[in-house]
């Protein structure tokens, strides 16, 4: 098998049949000798999605899909396609035909160059509101800063990559899944092409800003110890302010005699302590939440039904 093309489905109706199609125009005149095949996740969807995706596959053999007992979440069903492909390239896509299968072809001669993995990097975003487009955009260069590998940024999960790859991400067991970090922690040689995102073609998105910031602090825990720090350098820091302020106290009180009684810089420097101590204590709190995930050892996911 020469390429295999992991579709991660959740609510995707509207799409499933115009995505099959160019799959299939963009894929056949590539003339692959070892031939290609599709590996659709239905990501719990409640919409008629399933239904469409099995009778791909009672026509066309190279249809496989793999049904969730319920909705796992995207990176989740990105791995199990991964767990399922046989190509010795991989293709990762969403359903929504915001990134164009037309790419394909580009990105698989990248890959024949020599690379190990080709990324497609986003030129422009069509139909995202500038809320979302300056979120993605902060946080891409957050991650790049506070961490000690080089995640490319304006990219997502469209690529494709090399079989060696999908071997080193199949030995990752991690509970919360963030694969673009994962790929490029892997190393290897990557490269990247651009292209200009299109709006979804139908469908409502299923990426809500709830599953945007989890995955957000997916990708944040999983390859940077940094807020860690910063939460220790910042009980330092007011641990110092504290006792610069306790030493003015007792200058004022007794040397200066300039003491004013109040509640005011009492209750201020209680509630900014409080504060620090409460947001330190949940920056380790996701930490060690993650650490549980891990240590439960429980699937990643449950599958209901695959062909």
């Amino acid at each position: 098998m020469d390429l295999s093309v992991i579709i991660p489905i959740y609510n995707e109706e509207a799409n499933i049949g115009a995505l099959y199609e160019r799959l299939c125009g963009v894929l056949d005149p590539m003339a692959l000798p070892g031939g290609y095949e599709f590996i659709f996740i239905n990501d719990g969807s409640r919409d008629e999605s399933l239904a469409l995706i099995r009778l791909l596959a009672a026509r066309d053999e190279r249809v496989h899909y793999v049904d969730f007992s319920r909705n796992f979440g995207h990176q989740i069903a990105v791995t199990a396609g991964l767990d399922r492909t046989k190509g010795e390239a991989v293709v990762i896509i969403d359903a929504d035909l915001q990134d164009p299968p037309e790419l394909i072809p580009a990105l698989y001669q990248k890959l024949r160059e020599g690379f190990e993995v080709v990324y497609a990097k986003r030129r422009s975003r069509q139909g995202e509101s500038v809320a979302k487009k300056v979120t993605a955009k902060l946080f891409y260069r957050l991650l790049v800063s506070i961490t000690s590998i080089s995640i490319p940024v304006d990219t997502g999960d469209f690529r494709v990559v090399s079989r060696k790859v999908v071997e080193a991400l199949r030995q990752m067991p991690e509970q919360n899944k963030f694969i673009r970090g994962q790929i490029s922690w892997i190393g290897y040689r990557q490269t990247y092409l651009e292209y200009d995102r299109a709006e979804r073609a139908g469908g409502a998105t299923g990426y809500t800003y709830r599953k945007m910031l989890r995955l957000a602090l997916d990708g944040i825990t999983a390859f940077s110890d940094v807020p860690l720090k910063m939460a220790t350098v910042s009980g330092f820091l007011v641990s110092g302010l504290a006792f610069i302020v306790m030493l003015y106290t007792l200058y004022a009180r007794l040397v200066s005699h300039d003491y004013q009684p109040g509640w005011a810089s009492l209750m201020v420097s209680i509630l900014f302590l409080g504060g620090v101590q409460l947001i330190a204590v949940g920056i380790i709190g996701e930490y060690i939440s993650r650490l549980s995930a891990n240590v439960r050892q429980r699937p990643l996911y449950i599958v209901s039904e695959e062909s």
